[in-house]
C-alpha cells in the first residue's frame, strides 16, 4: 500500500464514520414519520431506505478511488439534507400523492451524476476549457422553457420548465452551474484587464465602462428571465453568483456594490411592471391583510398558513408525523421549511441551517485552498450560489423577503434541483481533493490554452500568482 493511500485514509474513514450517522438521522426520521402517522413501514420505506443507503455508499466508494482527499464532511451533510426531504416529503404522501418516490428516483439520478462527476472529472481546469461553451449551453437553456412543443407552460406564474415524456424539467437549474463555469473562466482570465484603474468617487474605486461588460451581460440575463420567464428567485440567483464571484476576483466593494444596485434597480421595475411579481411583493407586505389573505392559493395566504404551522410548532416541534403541514400550500417543495419548522420546531430548524451553513464554509474552504483562480472562483460561486438560495428560500417563508418560488437545496421536492445540487456538490469535492492534495505530489497539469473548443487565455500560473499577491 502507497503512502499516499495511507495518508489519505484517516480523511476517508471520518467520512465513513459520518455518513453512517447522516444515514441514520435520514432513513430514521423516515421511520419516526410512519410510526407517528399509524402507516406501517411499507414498500416505499424500505425503497427509499435502501437507495439512499446504496447510493450514498456508491458515492464514498467513488470519493476513495478518485478523490482521496476530498473534504470528509461535505457528503454526510448532503445525505443528511437529502435523507430528511425523503422524510418530510414521505409524510407529506399520506394524501395519496407520488412525491416521495419520484424524490427517491431523482436522488438516485443525482448521486449517480455525482459519482460520473468525481470518476471523469480528474482535473477540475478541464472546465475552463469550455469558458464560452458554456456561456452559450447556458443561454440555450434558459431559452429552452420558451420554445413550443417542448415547453411546459406557465406553472405557479412562472415559464420555467420544459416537458420531458410525462416529466417536467426545469433548465434553468443547470444553467446556474454552466453560467458559473463560465464566470470562473472569464474572471480568472481578464481579472488582470478587470483590476486596471477606473475612476474613484470617495472612497470607491469604480471599473471602467469598457470593463464592465459582464455585469451588463449577467443584468441583462437576470432581467431577461425576469421578463420572459417571470422568475425571480432565479434571476436573483444568478446575479448573486456573478456578484459573489467578482467581487471575489477583484476584492473590489465597487464591484459588489454596483451589482446589489442593479439587482435592486432590476427588481423594483419588475414588481412594478409585471403582475406576477407584484403579486408575491403585495402579499409580502400585506399578508395578513383579510382581503388579500381570503385568496385560497395567494402568496400571502401561503405565508400566512407557513407562519402559524412554525408557531405551532414552537420551540421542540409537534414531532415528525404529528403536526399539519399539509395545510400550507406546496408544503413538499417551496414552503418545507416551514414543515420542517411545524414538526422539528425551533432547535431542528436552527439545526437545518447550521447544516447549510457548515456545507457552504466547506464549499469556501476548499475555494481558499485551491491553486489556481479558475478553482478558487468556480467553488466560490457555486457555494454562495447554495448560500444564496438558502437565504433567498428561509426569509421569503419567514417573510424577511417577498417568495421568489425557489426550491431548497437537497430538501424539497423538485427532480432538477436534485440533480442540480449533486452535481455542485461533486465538483466542490474534486476542488477540494486537488486543493488538499499534498503539494509534494506531482500537480495536475492544467489544459492548453490552445486545446479544441479552449479559449485564449493567459497563463494558468500567472493568474494564480496574481490572486495569491491580492
Amino acid at each position: 500500500m502507497s503512502a499516499v493511500d495511507i495518508a489519505s485514509r484517516p480523511r476517508r474513514n471520518i467520512e465513513l464514520v459520518l455518513l453512517i450517522l447522516a444515514l441514520i438521522v435520514g432513513n430514521g426520521a423516515n421511520a419516526m414519520t410512519s410510526i407517528n402517522v399509524g402507516a406501517p413501514l411499507g414498500n416505499d420505506f424500505w425503497m427509499q431506505t435502501a437507495i439512499l443507503c446504496v447510493a450514498s455508499l456508491a458515492v464514498h466508494i467513488a470519493l476513495r478511488i478518485r478523490a482521496k482527499y476530498a473534504d470528509p464532511v461535505i457528503l454526510p451533510i448532503v445525505v443528511t439534507l437529502n435523507g430528511l426531504g425523503l422524510a418530510m416529503i414521505h409524510r407529506l404522501d399520506t394524501d395519496g400523492s407520488d412525491y416521495g418516490n419520484a424524490q427517491a428516483r431523482w436522488t438516485v439520478i443525482g448521486m449517480a451524476l455525482a459519482v460520473v462527476v468525481i470518476l471523469f472529472l480528474r482535473d477540475h481546469r478541464t472546465l475552463r476549457r469550455f469558458t464560452y461553451i458554456s456561456l452559450i449551453l447556458s443561454a440555450l437553456l434558459l431559452v429552452l422553457p420558451l420554445v413550443p412543443g417542448i415547453t411546459a407552460g406557465d406553472i405557479n406564474g412562472a415559464q420555467v420548465w420544459i416537458r420531458v415524456g410525462s416529466a417536467t424539467f426545469q433548465p434553468g437549474e443547470i444553467a446556474k452551474i454552466t453560467i458559473g463555469v463560465f464566470f470562473a473562466g472569464y474572471l480568472s482570465t481578464n481579472r488582470d484587464l478587470i483590476l486596471l484603474a477606473g475612476r474613484r468617487i470617495g472612497k470607491l474605486q469604480l471599473p471602467r465602462f469598457r470593463d464592465l461588460g459582464p455585469m451588463v451581460i449577467a443584468w441583462l440575463a437576470s432581467i431577461g428571465i425576469l421578463i420572459f420567464q417571470h422568475d425571480l428567485g432565479m434571476s436573483i440567483l444568478f446575479f448573486g453568483i456573478f456578484i459573489s464571484m467578482i467581487y471575489v476576483a477583484t476584492s473590489r466593494a465597487s464591484w459588489a456594490i454596483l451589482g446589489v444596485l442593479l439587482m435592486f434597480g432590476g427588481s423594483l421595475a419588475a414588481g412594478l411592471i409585471f403582475p406576477h411579481i407584484r403579486l408575491r411583493i403585495d402579499g409580502w407586505i400585506n399578508a395578513f391583510d383579510p382581503e388579500v389573505f381570503g385568496r385560497q392559493y395567494g402568496g400571502s395566504y401561503q405565508i400566512v398558513q407557513g407562519l402559524f404551522g412554525m408557531a405551532n410548532g414552537g420551540l421542540i416541534g409537534t414531532g415528525l408525523g404529528q403536526g399539519r403541514p399539509d395545510l400550507v400550500p406546496f408544503a413538499h417543495s417551496d414552503m418545507i421549511i416551514a414543515s420542517f419548522g411545524e414538526e422539528l420546531g425551533l432547535v431542528g430548524l436552527f439545526a437545518i441551517v447550521m447544516l447549510y451553513a457548515l456545507l457552504v464554509s466547506r464549499g469556501l474552504r476548499a475555494a481558499i485552498g485551491a491553486r489556481d483562480a479558475f478553482g478558487k472562483l468556480l467553488a466560490c460561486g457555486l457555494s454562495a450560489g447554495i448560500g444564496l438560495q438558502c437565504f433567498v428560500v428561509i426569509g421569503g417563508v419567514t417573510r424577511l423577503i417577498p417568495l421568489t418560488g425557489l426550491t431548497t437545496p437537497f430538501l424539497a421536492a423538485g427532480g432538477s434541483s436534485l440533480l442540480a445540487n449533486w452535481i455542485i456538490a461533486a465538483l466542490v469535492l474534486v476542488i477540494s481533493n486537488a486543493a488538499r492534495r499534498p503539494i509534494d505530489m506531482t500537480p495536475l497539469q492544467a489544459p492548453a490554452a490552445h486545446a479544441p473548443g479552449a479559449h485564449r487565455a493567459a497563463p494558468e500560473t500567472t493568474v494564480t500568482q496574481a490572486v495569491e499577491r491580492q
